[in-house]
């Protein structure tokens, strides 16, 4: 055997229990050592977890999209309604992942460990809130979605089933932050697999039925969902009270704390606007879009759902900054702080620029995957192959920002998201699409552009480094 043979097993073999240990987790400290290793110890599980998040959206349109067009487009004007739940969900998981992060970086476990069942007990108090609010006004947000007649008639129980369960959505959101805070991505991306595996299984066998069980249709898809979403929340919290790793949370921890609650809120609101700022952009268009017919908002959905699945993962690298920002803030070490969120950047564009060339060349094959009616397939690879071209400046966008909400400045990306989003993406996509007579091509156009302007915009904020001083 040659010596590059052997030489070449034992980089497999170095590579393959790396990959292993990501994913076992163990107990690492991320505010020393190779910068290099820490991304991928944090990136590996993070990547797969967020690739386990965006199969719950691909799992439902590939069997959703076999009821029709309608159904389709009921899924696709309720998603784009939750993604005000995702917001809140990601503030409150932001904030989570901000306060632990920091305090571990301090060595300052128990107070860490009671951080995270502040974060829960907030979390807890506002879902009771919108479960009720979602349950009750789920015919008024679909007809203000502009929904058709055709999509009110069948949408109504799904809408409400996926509003109503929003809990569960929250909670899997917040608890997976605290991992990720506490350097424990590995149990975040266990959950979300499980959650997947249940789904995976439930919604072919809800929506079709099979023997005794009864075909739900639509509505089996959101009860296959929320029982998805809800077991992996109790194997979060099994993990959580097991208390094995850094966290050792208590009973007392969950008597509300004034001060925990407020330094919390204060990042979580503007975390939470943040992403309702953007998240509202996206209803908007959504709204725009299906002035243009079933075919238009069916083909964004399916669209999106798609670059979600990829875009998703990316977000999971980009989450790895985040922790790294927090804990090496926290240990009182900016420089290395910084430098580890432009390795991250520099991973992310290399996962963006393939992610990109996958679309130019194979969106039309991946679209027939999940439906073959020929508008709605035209209509989905132009949203792919337009929207895509943005990736690579997006990829680096998505991991600045990542960084300031590690650090805890919620703030700066608010500002940012409110001027990209409302005040030129907005009226860019109405101008193309009503305007200059561009339809849904007008909004895929806006997208890309203002994508892009964001990114540079950040970038340019970022190399200012205020994010490196704020206290939390």
């Amino acid at each position: 055997m040659s010596t590059q043979t052997i030489s070449t097993k034992k980089n497999f073999s170095f590579l393959f229990q790396f990959i292993k240990t990501a994913i076992k987790g163990s107990e690492e400290d991320f505010t020393k050592g190779s910068l290099r290793r820490a991304v991928f110890m944090l990136a590996i599980p993070m990547i797969l977890e967020m690739c386990m998040e965006s199969v719950f959206a691909v799992v439902d349109i590939f069997f959703v999209g076999r009821l029709g067009k309608d159904a389709a487009a009921t899924v696709g004007l309720t998603e784009s309604f939750l993604t005000i739940i995702y917001s809140i969900a990601i503030g409150l998981s932001m904030a989570a992942t901000a306060m632990v992060a920091r305090r571990v970086g301090e060595k300052n476990t128990e107070e860490a460990s009671k951080s995270a069942m502040q974060a829960i007990l907030l979390a807890l108090l506002v879902t009771v809130v919108l479960s009720v609010l979602g349950v009750v006004f789920a015919r008024e947000i679909l007809q203000l979605l502009n929904a058709p007649e055709t999509v009110l008639a069948m949408g109504i129980p799904y809408c409400r089933i996926m509003l109503g369960g929003c809990v569960v959505i929250i909670m899997l959101f917040l608890i997976n932050g605290i991992f990720r805070g506490a350097g424990d991505a590995s149990i975040a991306m266990r959950s979300l697999t499980i959650a997947n595996l249940c789904n995976i299984i439930l919604c072919p066998l809800l929506i079709f039925g099979l023997g005794p069980i009864p075909a739900f249709g639509l509505t089996g898809a959101a009860i296959a969902t929320t029982t998805g979403r809800g077991i992996g929340v109790c194997y979060q919290v099994y993990h959580l009270i097991k208390g094995k790793g850094v966290l050792t949370v208590r009973f007392s921890h969950i008597v509300p704390n004034p001060k925990i609650l407020k330094a919390l809120m204060n990042v979580a609101s503007t975390g939470t606007l943040q992403f309702l700022i953007g998240s509202a952009s996206w209803i908007f268009l959504s709204r725009l879009i299906a002035g243009f017919g079933s075919d238009a908002i069916a083909g964004y959905t399916i669209a999106l759902r798609i670059l979600m699945f990829f875009l998703l993962p990316a977000w999971g690298l980009s989450n790895a900054a985040a922790t790294l920002v927090g804990q090496n803030l926290g240990a009182k070490q900016p420089e290395r702080a910084e430098k580890s969120v432009w390795i991250t950047a520099r991973y992310n564009m290399v996962f963006m620029a393939i992610v990109t060339v996958i679309f130019l060349f194979f969106a039309a094959p991946i679209v027939s995957l999940v439906n073959n009616e020929a508008e709605v397939v035209e209509m989905a690879t132009q949203a792919l192959r337009i929207v895509s071209l943005g990736y690579i400046s997006y990829g680096v966008g998505m991991v600045l920002m990542n960084a300031f909400n590690g650090a805890g400045d919620s703030r700066t990306p608010t500002y940012i998201n409110l001027a990209g989003f409302w005040a030129f993406q907005i009226p860019l996509a109405y101008a193309l699409a009503i305007h200059f007579d561009f339809g849904p091509t007008g909004v895929f156009l806006a997208i890309l552009i203002a994508e892009t302007a964001i990114t540079f915009g950040t970038y340019l904020i970022f190399r200012k480094g205020y994010w490196k001083k704020v206290k939390i």
